[in-house]
């Protein structure tokens, strides 16, 4: 490698001409091409591969024409010598056979030319096959492949292994029209050198198939180059399509770009009307001495048409003319993405409002109802229309999710990101392939010709699997999203935030030679204003972690999501996007370049009224103590559309409606209104009412304030209230807890019974998110209950372990991720395996409830119950106190409902669907 590095410093490099061309010339019969050998006979004919076992003089004399018309590298006879294309003559069993002798022929003929002053060196030829990963075969069936990125990396894999035992100079991968076959061919290339412990370098030739300057497969040259951007290219060029002439437009951009060195092979002009080539050497030999004096390119070659005549005249046009200097001396590096088109950050401005590369958000089956649905359906024509309206709205780029418990994520990643390489409109943009599960990330890569996003790795599982993803990502040729999150958990603090990221970005610089532009922090967006102190701090460390990430960690990027900002308050949308303007807003400011947000939001910073935004700004910037009951005191709504009335306005305090219903005078009823309005003032007088009324003072918690917050969660439910305003009645009522326990006590010593009712709860395996678990804990205490957190990555043995030395009266079971949903499976597995019956309540982002009836419940005996948002656990966990049986007995009533209706709706499905796809068969057999 450092012969051909050196060389290639000091000159222009001439490469040979047309294999093909040449070996029309010797007239070979099909005999030439039979091979024979003991249990072999083989008769192939115009597998020219095949030449170098039957005619190796041939093959050597082709060599040794154009080494003497002064080639300095010439390349091996074994452009098809692969499974894929040897599979059309039933020849696979020979392709390392083919490799080795090809490379050997080219490598005994190179060096009879050799000198000291001038080296000969020898290209391994790596063709394109004949097949295409990135496109369908079928125009009625546009997901469909006949060739998978596997299948061609162990193709390739076979073929480069024996090109290198026969000693070539290098790997030229050429006549690239699918990018997603080139990577493939990368990722062999750099799997075989791992295994062998050599080095050479890899050449890559792009051609182009179209006067817009685009591949076979719809990219540009720029795209083209942004994809292969993470791989350790030595050289990249054009060849073959164009003449000299009508490449020489396209070679300008491409040697503008290029960071690496550029090389050039062009075919004799275009082929006439007779297939032949009109170009002469002496009419091309002035059009490449056009591209050597521009300065475009290091090497210069031929490819169709051109013979040992064309190349003896490049030689003297090469002679003393400087080689090209790669862009990448004098261009800093930046972050490289693509679809069919060439992403570039958008430009920061001084002095102007950054500009914000968004990322779509909703073809996310977690975040979108709708899209859930049409992915359920199989309707993927609306769920590409989703996509589609995203880039007309502006996203820079798409975030794709599967995850969904009851979808099978890889199966459906693959599918659509299939689907989207058939649209150009959608696919011209770059895509993050987002899922908690590595193995659909992959797979949905292997997919993909551009450069995407890999929504994303963490230090949460150790550094050996972080270090051996990021390495994944890179040889797959992906930039990465690294979440904040370690061994501990989620970084939730500034002091946390930075401490992560200066480890990560240290492991993924020094150990996994990642390039540091295609690092994308992601420092945990967080919930503020949810009425808990410690979350009141979450988006102004957010922003000053990411300055101090731009500040301290060169060349990086940093993005968020930005939807789990204002989770407070779901259910008033404009509140919402206000909030996710203004911290935008302040975090661009400090370097925030990415976000995943919904590119038709209408609400800007500038055009919020000046007192809600600074009631806004002091939420997001953590300025006064009280701002986020400021903000919920105004709550404000929606400003009135054009024509319509403002609407009246919903009490902050009471989110209206249903409230109306509890004001009255009754002991039971005002209770009720302290507890939902959070409001404690007099709550030892209505008490000391009530105690006159009620029996026991137990009843006072299990009648009037237990109804109190069962209307709570379902204003919540509803959107009707607001997170903070949950956690404040919470805490009203465990002031009203405190008050009644000494008269719960003094009736105990009576007779009555004060045990507390102990949760446990836990954060499953593999997942570690915390922040709604710890909400439930601080509601769970505040209605009485001792809770003991388990905190998060808890086992499932451990998890049943705990709850039997403890003797616990429930379990809540907490994960936001896909993979949590399989282990609370597991965890209900190993209860039941224990002989347990305590009660199981299941919450988190990813959970529902007919995922508990078709997959937690039928393997447990005791009870599982679903619960939508913390507000709901207080309400279920009395209900399962007061008869587990009975709740028990009416759950199973409700999932075997919910089991038969999911099965019927499947088998719907999938009868619709094959009705679809008779129809669409039918169509296109009668346009035929």
């Amino acid at each position: 490698m450092k012969r051909l590095q050196d060389a290639i410093k000091e000159r222009i490099l001439v490469l040979d001409g047309a294999m093909g061309s040449l070996i029309q010339e010797y007239h070979l019969t099909d005999e030439d091409y039979l091979l024979s050998s003991p249990g072999l006979s083989l008769q192939a004919a115009n597998d020219t591969d095949l030449l170098c076992l039957t005619r190796p003089d041939v093959i050597t004399d082709i060599h040794e024409r154009y080494l003497k018309a002064g080639a300095d590298i010439i390349t091996t006879n074994t452009f098809n010598a692969q499974a894929i294309s040897q599979a059309d003559y039933h020849a696979e069993s020979l392709v390392a056979d083919i490799n080795r002798a090809g490379a050997r022929l080219a490598r005994q003929a190179a060096d009879r030319y050799s000198t000291p002053e001038r080296p000969r060196f020898v290209a391994g030829s790596v063709g394109p096959t004949n097949k295409a990963c990135s496109m369908s075969p079928d125009v009625a069936d546009p997901a469909r492949r006949d060739l998978t990125y596997d299948q061609l990396l162990d193709a390739y894999s076979v073929q480069m292994e024996a090109l290198m035992e026969g000693g070539v100079d290098a790997l030229l991968i050429e006549t690239i029209f699918d990018t997603l076959n080139a990577k493939a061919a990368i990722a062999a290339a750099l799997g075989v050198m791992e295994r062998t412990g050599r080095e050479l370098p890899v050449m890559l030739s792009v051609t182009i198939a179209d006067a817009a300057g685009r591949t076979l497969s719809g990219q540009t040259l720029e795209a083209f180059l942004a994809s292969v951007s993470s791989f350790p290219v030595f050289s990249v060029g054009l060849n073959c399509s164009f003449g000299a002439k009508q490449m020489l437009p396209y070679l300008r951009r491409l040697a503008a770009m290029a960071p690496c060195y550029v090389s050039a092979y062009p075919n004799a002009g275009l082929p006439n009307a007779l297939g032949l080539y009109d170009e002469t050497p002496q009419s091309m030999a002035p059009q490449i001495a056009q591209i050597v004096d521009e300065g475009l390119v290091n090497i210069i070659g031929g490819c169709c048409g051109t013979t040992p005549d064309f190349i003896a005249l490049y030689p003297p046009i090469v002679e003393g003319r400087p080689p090209r200097r790669p862009a990448a001396a004098s261009v800093a590096p930046s972050l490289l993405l693509s679809g069919l088109d060439l992403f570039t950050p958008l430009p920061q401005e001084p002095g102007q409002e950054p500009l914000l590369n968004t990322i779509g958000e909703r073809c996310n089956v977690a975040g979108s109802r709708k899209f859930l649905r049409l992915i359920n359906e199989h309707k993927y024509d609306e769920a590409l229309e989703i996509a589609r309206k995203q880039v007309n709205d502006g996203a820079r780029v798409i975030d794709i999710n599967m995850d969904d418990a009851l979808l099978d994520a890889q199966r459906e990643m693959v599918h659509f990101v299939n689907l989207i390489a058939a649209e150009p409109d959608i696919a011209r943009v770059p895509m993050m392939i987002d899922s908690s599960k590595w193995d659909v990330i992959t797979a949905a890569l292997k997919c993909a010709q551009g450069k995407c996003i890999v929504n994303s790795i963490s230090l949460k599982e150790g550094e050996a699997v972080f270090l051996q993803r990021a390495r994944e990502a890179k040889r797959l040729g992906a930039a990465i999203v690294v979440m904040l999150f370690d061994e501990e958990g989620q970084a939730t603090t500034y002091q946390r935030r930075i401490d992560i990221a200066a480890r990560a970005y240290r492991l993924l610089t020094t150990q996994a030679d990642f390039p540091p532009q295609d690092i994308i922090f992601d420092p945990n967006v967080l919930a503020v204003a949810t009425g808990m102190e410690e979350h009141n701090a979450y988006a102004a460390d957010f922003i000053e972690a990411t300055r101090w990430i731009r500040q301290n960690l060169p060349g990086c990027h940093v993005s968020g999501g930005i939807s789990n900002l204002s989770f407070a308050f779901r259910g008033n949308n404009y509140l919402r996007e206000a909030m996710h303007a203004v911290f935008l807003h302040h975090a661009c400011r400090a370097g925030l370049d990415f976000a995943i947000v919904n590119p038709a939001t209408k609400v800007t910073y500038d055009a919020i009224p000046d007192d809600l935004r600074q009631l806004i700004e002091d939420v997001i910037l953590n300025t006064r103590p009280d701002a986020a009951d400021r903000l919920i005191e105004a709550s404000p709504q929606p400003p009135p559309k054009e024509g319509e009335s403002k609407a009246a306005p919903v009490s902050p305090s009471l989110g209206g409606g249903k409230g109306e219903a509890l004001q009255g005078g009754g002991t039971g009823e005002a209770l009720q209104q302290a507890l939902i309005t959070g409001n404690p003032a007099g709550l030892e007088a209505l008490i000391a009412e009530a105690l006159k009324v009620y029996p026991r003072a137990v009843d006072i918690i299990e009648g009037p304030l237990m109804d109190a917050m069962n209307e709570v969660g379902q204003r919540f439910g509803r959107g009707e209230m607001f997170l903070p305003q949950v956690v404040k009645t919470a805490r009203t009522m465990k002031q009203a807890v405190g008050i009644l326990q000494p008269y719960i006590e003094q009736q105990a010593d009576s007779g009555g019974t004060t045990k507390k009712k102990k949760v446990l709860l836990a954060t499953v395996k593999g997942d570690v998110h915390d922040i709604g678990k710890n909400i439930v804990g601080v509601v769970m205490a505040c209605n009485g209950y001792e809770v003991i957190d388990m905190g998060v990555m808890v086992p499932a043995q451990q998890i049943v372990d705990k709850a039997i030395s403890e003797h616990v009266d429930m379990i809540g079971l907490s994960g936001l991720i896909t993979p949590s949903l399989e282990e609370m499976v597991n965890v209900a597995k190993a209860m039941e395996k224990a002989g347990l019956s305590i009660p199981i309540m299941i919450g988190g982002a990813t959970t529902s409830q007919l995922h508990v009836a078709l997959k937690i419940a039928p393997v447990y005996g005791g009870p599982v119950v679903w619960t939508k948002d913390a507000s709901q656990n207080p309400l279920v966990a009395q209900q399962l106190m007061a008869d587990a049986d009975q709740v028990h007995r009416q759950l199973d009533r409700e999932y075997e409902d919910l089991r038969q209706q999911y099965n019927q709706k499947e088998q719907q499905k999938m009868a619709s669907i094959e009705e679809a796809r008779r129809q669409r068969l039918n169509l296109f057999d009668s346009k035929e």
